[in-house]
């Protein structure tokens, strides 16, 4: 179940967190595995890792609003593995500010990584995902990372939710649109609640900043008695899940959302 013999998958903030995670798992479940990210040497460990392991691994330095970027990572996954036919956009950012505090270039960043970063990926790798459809039987597959704050409002974090809200709209849109096209490239998002992080951890700082403190334990134990599961996430709770929807398993799965969070969205 949920094997991925035979594919390669190009995964975008992959060093660490939900990203390395995922690499991990994808080469345990026989992809090949292209790790994309900023921090090179996070990238390095995580590749030497999966080495260690068996697998097979290249990293490359991404960022994922620079379209060069993306060129020499598809590049870099088609020369050294001979296809694509996998892409997780992973990478994201978040601010943890409101409307009013937030300054112009923070917001920037945030679309610039949490929405462009998302398009140029889809736009970038969609030829190569394209050209190795043609000879699988349920296609290509893309998962993006949303969140449970692109399912419904944030009080705290609006910002943060209108990016993910983009994404979780785009994720169908695209799905409708390659399958109009008869691209047979399925599209779907991923949808955590707070996992522990280390932008999970910046939740909890920006929560305690909120009131004028440096303590985070109050805010994480608070958020963690939200959900019905009894605890917060960790990253393997959302790799498992990517690993199934970039699987054959997932085969008649297209624009969909799978939502992984304890429950709390289920209030």
């Amino acid at each position: 179940m949920n094997r991925l013999d035979g594919k390669v998958a190009l995964i975008s903030g992959a060093a660490r967190g939900i990203g390395g995670e995922t690499a991990q798992l994808m080469a345990k479940a026989g992809a090949k595995v292209v790790i994309g990210d900023v921090l090179d040497e996070r990238g390095a460990q995580t590749v030497a890792a999966i080495r260690a392991a068996g697998g097979q691994a290249e990293y490359i330095h991404l960022d994922v609003t620079k379209e060069d970027d993306w060129t020499a990572a598809v590049g870099l996954a088609t020369n050294r593995f001979g296809a694509l036919n996998i892409l997780v956009n992973n990478a994201g950012v978040f601010i943890g500010k409101g409307i009013e505090e937030i300054a112009i270039a923070e917001w920037e960043k945030l679309v610039a990584v949490n929405m462009t970063g998302v398009f140029l990926g889809t736009r970038m790798c969609l030829p190569a995902l394209r050209d190795s459809a043609k000879t699988a039987e349920h296609g290509s597959a893309i998962v993006n990372l949303a969140s449970i704050a692109g399912i419904v409002g944030s009080q705290l974090d609006p910002l943060y939710s209108m990016t993910k809200g983009g994404v979780t709209l785009f994720t169908k849109s695209c799905a409708l649109e390659f399958g109009r096209k008869g691209y047979r490239v399925r599209v779907n998002s991923i949808h955590p609640g707070v996992i522990q992080t280390d932008m999970g951890e910046q939740t909890f700082v920006a929560r305690a900043a909120r009131v004028g403190s440096n303590d985070t334990a109050p805010h994480k134990q608070m958020v963690t008695e939200t959900v019905p599961w009894g605890r917060l996430g960790v990253p393997m709770d959302i790799a498992k899940g990517i690993v199934f929807l970039a699987s054959d398993d997932a085969g008649y799965m297209n624009g969909a959302g799978l939502v992984v969070d304890g429950g709390v969205t289920a209030a």
